[in-house]
């Protein structure tokens, strides 16, 4: 295991915050967030992960600490966001990849791997989203998204972490600290907010296209296993099995006790990650 090393990196006008973990040399896995959270997410995933894996846990615009958009119309789309993604593996040079992502990340995930840079994702897993995404389950999201809430101090914002993202499953304490220290940033009047942008759920709109994406879930080759928190709303169990019986013919793994989306933190999660990932071709 290492300790991460942080990078600005410049991408189609934006600057790309990205958290690296460990040796170049190995084989490359891209972890990528949901909508309203951070690469930083990851952090105890890739930790386990970095002593196989080279992996990258990009912020993606909007979120973190990478730039906001001043066009979120146009740049809060899936599509942009596989375009800046790809761009990414340019600047690292990186031909093939392993692909990780939470709900967001699993739609950015999807158009790479049915788009022309199919060639470049060797293996998809997408942790709890699909190619059709409830309405009930979006307006739920933005119940709590779209807003910014503001807080006094760290303890305040931990909690409403722990409430607001209770889906995730089961975690340990250290998790929801390190979440509180890399989810939230000061405002201007010394309180505390979260740290993304709140035009961000422009994309339910700009892009409501990618909320309904069969078409593109049956052009998909990669080899590909999902991953559905057994409560989810985001991911109905009739979506799951569908896509174990179309386009790429995904393996599936339910995982107990949590809903929307599960946080691949424990160490349980960490091992069926490394198995699920060793075990495609």
């Amino acid at each position: 295991m290492t300790e991460p090393r942080f990078a600005l990196v410049p991408v189609m006008d934006h600057e790309i915050h990205v958290t690296e973990w460990g040796d170049p040399s190995n084989p490359a896995l891209i972890l990528s967030h949901a909508m309203a959270r951070t690469g930083r997410d990851f952090d105890e995933l890739a930790r386990t992960l970095s002593d196989s894996y080279y992996v990258l846990c990009p912020d993606m615009i909007g979120r973190g600490l990478s730039s906001w958009s001043a066009n979120p119309e146009a740049e809060y789309s899936i599509e942009y966001y596989a375009g800046i993604s790809a761009d990414l593996l340019d600047v690292y040079g990186l031909e093939k990849v392993a692909w990780l992502g939470t709900s967001m990340g699993g739609l950015i995930g999807m158009r790479l791997a049915s788009g022309h840079d199919a060639d470049r994702i060797n293996r998809l897993v997408i942790n709890d989203i699909g190619p059709e995404v409830p309405k009930s389950a979006i307006d739920r999201i933005l119940s709590y998204v779209g807003d910014l809430p503001r807080f006094s101090g760290f303890a305040a914002g931990e909690a409403w972490l722990r409430a607001a993202y209770h889906p995730f499953g089961m975690a340990e304490n250290a998790y929801w600290q390190r979440m509180a220290r890399t989810s939230l940033r000061r405002t201007a009047q010394g309180d505390l907010t979260l740290h993304y942008d709140p035009q961000i759920t422009i994309q339910f709109s700009a892009s409501a296209n990618e909320l309904s994406s069969w078409p593109r879930w049956n052009q998909i080759k990669t080899p590909t296993h999902v991953l559905r928190g057994a409560d989810s709303d985001m991911l109905p169990a009739d979506v799951a099995q569908r896509m174990c019986d179309s386009g790429p013919m995904a393996d599936l793994t339910e995982i107990a006790d949590c809903g929307h989306a599960p946080s691949l933190s424990r160490s349980e999660d960490v091992a069926l990650i490394r198995r699920i990932l060793s075990g495609m071709t």
